[in-house]
């Protein structure tokens, strides 16, 4: 037997040991946030399609843009995944080995910054000293108000970071804390399903007492975010158009390309189909998933972010302009 043959037997039997063979290998694990979110809408959407192309993708909940991070690069079947741009930003400034060994498979669409809070709260600034639920520590959420904090120069009195989405709200709508932050596509299940309560008399008053908070201080747009709108038609309870930022949300996977095992291999070849399935069915997601696909374009610059290898081999290898030079210089 050879020694190159002997190695990839071997290599397949760690590898085999590690992550498992068989069902493990045959679908691909994609983390997305909270099923209320957008995130996790969006990744149901990519399932579906995958399923009919033979493709087994199981979507998984999780605590937002971090966590989704972490879990692609631990051992755990999550070979890709969905992240705020802003959170790769400030990753790539603190940790940039980690945004290294990620790719970027597609732009997705804008996620809008949801402020929502009790109607005393005119402005970001009359946070100071107030009650927020900041969203699980490390996820999209969490570290966009954070961003915004530090810029907007705003101290509240508390940050709650153990309420989930739903008691957040909840916890909003009965006065117990001042505002919450969420950050997703509109329209978000979790603000659509206001307008149920909007209807029952002993919630109305409830809702009549929040609104979503305006974002428009010139301070907020910077790379990382850019104007967007939360109005009427995105959830009917509302009465009127509020300004707000949003990021953009990025289809990102490991870097299977890194080595060639046959793990990486499969994995490299998974996601190169994936891509095809995306880009050649995206009518089907416009048409048949949620709303937000109808912003998707995937062809939008993602700036200085590399793209997946696995997923566009032919992209990565044919650029020979001079600023992907110096970008891939300095990924690698």
């Amino acid at each position: 037997m050879k020694p190159k043959h002997l190695f990839e037997i071997i290599t397949f039997i760690l590898c085999s040991m590690i992550f498992g063979v068989g069902q493990t290998w045959a679908y691909m694990g994609i983390v997305t946030g909270s099923k209320t979110g957008t995130y996790y809408q969006l990744g149901k959407d990519i399932a579906k399609l995958c399923r009919t192309h033979g493709m087994d993708i199981v979507v998984k909940e999780s605590e937002g843009s971090l966590d989704n991070i972490t879990r692609m690069q631990s051992r755990e079947n999550a070979a890709f995944g969905i992240v705020q741009s802003d959170v790769l930003g400030v990753l790539y400034l603190k940790k940039p080995e980690v945004v290294k060994r990620l790719g970027i498979i597609y732009p997705f669409c804008n996620e809008e910054v949801h402020l929502i809070a009790r109607k005393n709260i005119e402005s970001f600034t009359d946070l100071n000293q107030k009650t927020i639920a900041t969203g699980t520590k490390g996820s999209g959420s969490w570290l966009t108000l954070t961003n915004l904090l530090h810029k907007m120069r705003v101290k509240p009195a508390r940050e709650i970071t153990a309420l989930k989405p739903m008691d957040a709200l909840i916890y909003v709508l009965e006065g117990k804390i001042d505002a919450m932050i969420y950050v997703a596509g509109k329209p978000v299940l979790l603000f659509s399903k206001m307008e149920e309560l909007s209807k029952k008399p002993k919630y109305k008053a409830l809702i009549d007492d929040v609104h979503f908070v305006p974002l428009n201080h010139p301070d907020m747009l910077e790379e990382y975010y850019v104007a967007s709108k939360i109005g009427p038609s995105d959830y009917s309870w509302v009465k009127e158009s509020t300004s707000t930022i949003a990021v953009k949300a990025l289809l990102v996977s490991f870097d299977f390309s890194a080595s060639q095992s046959p793990y990486y291999r499969k994995r490299c070849k998974q996601l190169k189909d994936l891509s095809s399935i995306i880009e050649n069915n995206l009518y089907l997601l416009k048409s048949n998933g949620h709303e937000k696909w109808n912003e998707v374009d995937l062809e939008v610059e993602i700036g200085k972010w590399k793209l997946d290898k696995c997923a566009h081999p032919f992209s990565w290898e044919n650029r020979k302009d001079s600023l992907y030079e110096d970008l891939k210089e300095m990924f690698e």
